[in-house]
């Protein structure tokens, strides 16, 4: 991503939720204020990308409405919610949405977030993450052609964190400190060039 500010609309109705939002680093971000999906419609008209959306944004089409292919077609959204849900996220990001994250999360949350997109990735909270994560362990086999070049300790915890386990969990099953769980997934997320843990549990059962 180069180093200009990029716009970034920021949908809510809500008076306090722009004043914090609009807090975002302005060498980086510039806010504009939008309150309805039609200022959604003209943002992304405009070939604009970057979207905040409150998810109490009044009038908003449930998640499961169609509507949103075309919504979050060439358009990045981070929905932002008062009340997160696991569950709710997970509709979000299936209806097409980057990330989920807590709409009182401070500015420098909301700038990380929307750097990570801006690099082809989604952000989502730990426990819809680890949600997932063992969703997809539970349904897929794991493979072996992964684990190539990873010492085995390496393979230990790569497979642990594929399952959705937490740092300090993997730490306390295998032993170890969490400094060295954190070593470790660093080692293996480099030499399996991915970039966290849903693309780690991707390649452990052989899907990316």
């Amino acid at each position: 991503m180069s180093n200009t500010a990029h716009p970034v609309l920021l949908l809510t109705h809500d008076v306090n939720l722009w004043d914090r939002w609009r807090a975002l680093d302005p060498t980086r971000w510039m806010p504009a204020r939008g309150a309805t999906l039609d200022d959604l419609a003209r943002w992304r008209a405009a070939k604009r990308s970057f979207v905040i959306l409150d998810s109490h944004l009044p009038r908003r089409p449930g998640w499961e409405d169609p509507a949103w292919g075309e919504l979050s077609r060439d358009t990045s959204i981070i929905v932002a919610s008062s009340r997160p849900d696991d569950e709710q996220a997970a509709q979000a990001l299936a209806a097409g949405c980057c990330g989920y994250l807590h709409a009182y999360s401070p500015p420098e949350v909301l700038g990380r977030a929307l750097e990570s997109i801006a690099s082809g990735g989604i952000w989502m909270g730990r426990s819809l993450v680890s949600r997932m994560l063992r969703d997809i362990s539970r349904r897929l086999p794991a493979n072996s052609e992964w684990t190539q070049g990873l010492t085995e300790r390496e393979i230990e915890v790569a497979r642990q964190a594929a399952h959705g386990r937490s740092n300090q969990d993997i730490a306390d099953a295998l032993g170890i400190s969490e400094r060295t769980v954190r070593a470790h997934l660093s080692a293996t997320f480099e030499k399996l060039n991915v970039q966290d843990r849903l693309q780690l549990a991707l390649r452990v059962h052989g899907i990316h």
